[in-house]
């Protein structure tokens, strides 16, 4: 594999986090797959944002052509397995399945697909290059995301030459770093960017383009440049003893544990923040060995950013949640952390958050962990020349991915502001195929 895989599994993090949904067995799979009505106008394969045409990949999959399924499933998104375990299919495609019209349970689309993608994989399967011929024009792709990696296959596929550049030792973004690891755990991610790698894509880790200097060797060298940066660091907490050792921000605390940098934890965790990452963070510490987790949000539960399944698993994993709780100073001793002092909020008429004064209150606890959102790369957007930025997010063509800099293109977080995988696979392929136009009409 071209990449620099330094990843070692940890078997005690494997037993803490099974799969949250079990795979299929096989004759399982064939049940469930010939519930599917085969619907001509297909709502749940417009609900996806890849448009996989579920129809077909589940009908392969009844009719025991397996390896079609997958073939079929990767032509949309290559990055098929990570979706099928990551992606809010309650509001996706399992959301829109005509079952719901008759009070049924939605066809499992998003376990059928994990199993034509776990076959594949256990069969050695490979992607399948469009063009034989390699071709000569050259395209970076800046970060190893899922933005980066759809785009990358698919340029890749159609015989252009690509390279990946990322600061991080191992490829993935998120997906590898940042996703529950019952969810997805690291190792599968990776096993899937091997398939991307062995068409050929070159991966260079440790390569992060600091300075103009750098962008503008990256613009001699090769013909576009795919931004698929992601996200910044995540919010602090800025308040007394916000900057303490013991408060971990969400996404370095599930990097550490899905790398086996932490295999166990102990006390009182509390966790700032009600997004999908927090809910994650929580659950992990609870299975990490927390005694006592709670989530504490300054609104209310109608407010939540956090799907309301993944609210429902949170409760079902035993953590607790204080709404119209605001912390304001982390306290601590030489020990470490102590407490959590909070005060209890209330919502104004016309939605306004209120401090109610004299509620202070304290919540002892030995580790915080923030997951109040991530800030945008504006100083490195910034830094790319007569490119378009608002509030943080690169200004595209939504047709194409094409920035206002003709030679740039963007996919995912870095343009959306933090949506779902699916949705990054989505935006790479439409900028490679977009990309590949290009440079095909240029050489016609």
């Amino acid at each position: 594999m071209a990449t620099r895989t330094v990843f070692q599994e940890h078997p005690e993090i494997a037993k803490l986090f099974p799969d949250l949904h079990p795979p299929f067995a096989k004759q399982a799979a064939v049940i469930e797959s010939d519930r599917c009505l085969n619907c001509f106008d297909a709502p749940c394969t417009s609900a996806c944002p890849t448009h996989i045409d579920v129809p077909k990949f589940i009908k392969k999959i009844a009719s025991g052509n397996v390896k079609g399924s997958a073939l079929s499933i990767l032509d949309a998104n290559v990055l098929a397995a990570s979706c099928s375990r990551v992606c809010p299919v309650e509001v996706l495609c399992e959301g829109a399945c005509v079952m719901h019209r008759y009070n049924k349970q939605p066809i499992a689309i998003a376990r059928l697909q994990r199993h034509a993608m776990d076959a594949f994989h256990a069969s050695g399967g490979k992607l399948v290059r469009r063009v034989e011929e390699d071709r000569t024009e050259k395209i970076a792709c800046l970060g190893a995301g899922p933005a980066s990696l759809a785009a990358a296959a698919e340029l890749k596929q159609r015989g252009f030459q690509v390279t990946v550049f990322d600061k991080r030792p191992l490829p993935g973004g998120l997906n590898t770093y940042g996703v529950a690891e019952y969810k997805l755990p690291t190792a599968d991610s990776l096993r899937e960017i091997k398939l991307i790698a062995e068409l050929g894509v070159e991966f260079r880790f440790g390569a992060e383009v600091k300075d103009e200097t750098a962008l503008t060797e990256l613009e001699k060298e090769f013909d576009f440049i795919f931004l698929g940066v992601g996200l910044g660091a995540m919010h602090k907490l800025e308040m007394p003893g916000g900057d303490h050792p013991a408060v971990v921000d969400a996404l370095k605390f599930i990097e550490d544990y899905k790398l086996g940098l932490t295999t166990k934890i102990s006390g009182t965790v509390v966790v700032v923040g009600a997004g999908n990452t927090a809910i994650d963070a929580a659950n992990a510490a609870k299975r990490l060995g927390a005694q006592d987790v709670r989530i504490l949000y300054r609104r209310t539960e109608d407010h939540i950013s956090a799907f309301d399944f993944e609210y429902e698993h949170a409760k079902q994993e035993g953590v607790r949640f204080h709404w119209l709780t605001q912390p304001v100073a982390v306290h601590a001793s030489s020990v470490g952390v102590t407490s959590v002092e909070c005060v209890t909020m209330e919502i104004a008429g016309d939605g306004s958050l209120n401090q109610v004064e004299g509620s202070n209150f304290q919540i002892e606890c030995d580790m915080v962990i923030p997951a109040i959102g991530q800030s945008p790369l504006v100083e490195f957007l910034s830094r790319c020349r007569d490119l378009k930025v608002e509030k943080g997010r690169i200004v595209v063509d939504r047709a194409t991915g094409q920035t206002t800099n003709p030679k740039y293109f963007a996919g995912g977080d870095c343009v959306n502001g933090g949506r779902e995988v699916v949705d990054a696979v989505a935006d790479g392929k439409r900028s490679g195929v977009a990309i590949a136009s290009l440079l095909e009409a240029a050489h016609a």
